[in-house]
């Protein structure tokens, strides 16, 4: 059992990092039973902290005022850049709690206009897989950007922006319903109901130049199961790098799937002993890295500068391996 002193700035960090908490609950993080936590809550009041008793069969203790803490000097752009780094940190193993009661008392510390903005950023995200690793570095964020982003997703609040798609593509000009912000792959997303049609796609925030003001708002309608972050996994696989390819591999996808990383593609069956890896990158050697390390036999028809890139590299290791005679 924590000692008092220790054990009361536990309550206060449990405090800090909930709107509301059970006496229950309290006394289980703490390891001690309901009446000495009503008596160190006693205490913390006789200290100044103003924690208020909320009735009802949701209640339990809060901090009034915000707990009387000193706001938390950042620029928005700067509380916006903390939770996206507080948000990327909660997929690593073991650490996804401590990342979420740190993001909350962030929260608490904030005044009122950034912290709407770091909520509405909190809670319109999902964050994916890891990056994979590549030799094109990722794009940098526009925190700025983001936050209106997750505004718009919060308020339902349509979009209106010029999308130019890789370094080749045409720009053109969208409108959409955004319902998601999905961190994946070190890069950002959008998933959006695109007007008229209501059809969904994925668009990648740093192709993206918004224009004011937005498209007005919208009535909800969610993807249908709402796993966002998937959904952009797959549609990413056909349409959102430089480079896409579909990779005939002779085995079954089974086995191709076992081989890969769940962010290097999407795999096809074809029959029961051939399948398609449909992959892509920001840059050919990326690509050719991914399928060498199938470890299985795979045929390339295109792209041509994918194949080409792979004939050269056939060439290299056959050099590396006559040079050894």
């Amino acid at each position: 059992m924590l000692q008092t002193s220790a054990r009361l700035l536990a309550l206060l960090g449990q405090l800090q990092a909930r709107d509301i908490v059970s006496g229950v609950e309290l006394a289980e993080r703490l390891g001690v039973g309901e009446r000495t936590v009503r008596k160190d809550i006693e205490r913390l009041r006789e200290l100044g902290y103003p924690v208020d008793s909320v009735r009802g069969p949701a209640g339990g203790y809060r901090f009034g005022d915000h707990g009387r803490l000193p706001p938390l000097l950042l620029e928005p752009d700067e509380a916006v850049a903390v939770a996206v780094g507080l948000a990327s940190v909660a997929t690593v193993r073991g650490i996804e709690e401590s990342s979420a009661l740190a993001l909350a008392k962030l929260e608490h510390v904030l005044p009122d206009r950034l912290r709407r903005r770091v909520r509405a950023l909190h809670e319109s995200t999902d964050v994916g897989l890891n990056n994979t690793e590549s030799n094109v570095q990722a794009p940098p964020v526009d925190v700025a950007v983001l936050a209106e982003l997750a505004a718009a997703i919060r308020d339902r609040e349509g979009l209106r922006f010029f999308y130019r798609p890789g370094e080749r593509g045409d720009e053109e000009r969208v409108e959409a319903d955004p319902y998601r912000l999905v961190s994946w792959h070190e890069r950002w997303y959008v998933v959006a109901r695109r007007r008229p049609s209501k059809e969904w796609q994925v668009f990648r925030v740093d192709w993206m130049e918004l224009r004011m003001p937005g498209g007005g708002r919208f009535v909800s309608d969610p993807l249908d199961g709402g796993d966002y972050a998937s959904f952009v996994l797959r549609e990413v696989a056909f349409s959102g790098w430089n480079f896409h390819a579909r990779i005939a591999v002779d085995a079954p996808a089974a086995e191709v799937l076992s081989r890969i990383h769940a962010a290097v593609g999407v795999v096809e069956t074809v029959d029961e002993s051939h399948s398609v890896l449909v992959t892509g990158g920001d840059s050919l050697e990326v690509v050719a890295v991914w399928i060498g390390m199938l470890g299985l036999d795979f045929h390339v028809t295109g792209p041509p500068e994918l194949v080409e890139h792979l004939r050269i590299l056939g060439e290299r290791y056959a050099r590396a391996i006559a040079s050894q005679h």
